[in-house]
């Protein structure tokens, strides 16, 4: 969630638990409802909780936790069926690896840990560097994205 103070836009991670009642009642196709189930609910829950974009197994392994059996591929049906509706976005790695965090989060900094791998969001501040880049006049930006990497508190 954005919001702007006097020309200033502010970065809010945190995103409402009411997602998955708007999720159901808002599908893709608007005359069309979605069933709620109680595996896209965990799935949801888990995406609107992590800090940062998750792995496929990530979001498995914690589902699992909550439900004690969901199968890895109703994960990928979900994440699917998210992404089509536009409630989830996948993240490529620099690696080429393809995590999933929440949509509508607004340009963002990732940091990866090079030893547990683990990715979280940064605050906006650390796109401040960004904002001394000059682009070429023959050159059009249409996205951007920023990882760094280092190790983790419980790495170090």
């Amino acid at each position: 969630m954005f919001l702007a103070r006097g020309g200033v836009v502010l970065y809010h991670r945190h995103v409402t638990a009411s997602l998955s009642t708007r999720f159901f009642a808002t599908p893709r196709d608007a005359g069309a409802k979605r069933r709620q189930t109680k595996q896209r609910d965990a799935i949801l829950r888990v995406l609107q909780a992590a800090s940062g974009p998750l792995a496929v197994q990530e979001i498995h392994t914690q589902a699992q936790r909550e439900l004690g059996k969901i199968g890895i591929a109703t994960v990928y049906r979900t994440l699917k069926l998210l992404q089509d509706d536009q409630h989830v976005a996948p993240v490529t790695m620099p690696t080429g690896e393809v995590r999933y965090e929440m949509a509508g989060l607004g340009h963002h900094v990732h940091f990866q840990c090079r030893s547990c791998r683990q990715v979280v969001d940064l605050p906006p501040s650390t796109k401040a560097f960004l904002r001394g880049m000059r682009v070429p006049a023959q050159f059009v930006v249409e996205a951007c994205e920023v990882t760094l990497y280092g190790l983790c508190a419980q790495c170090t």
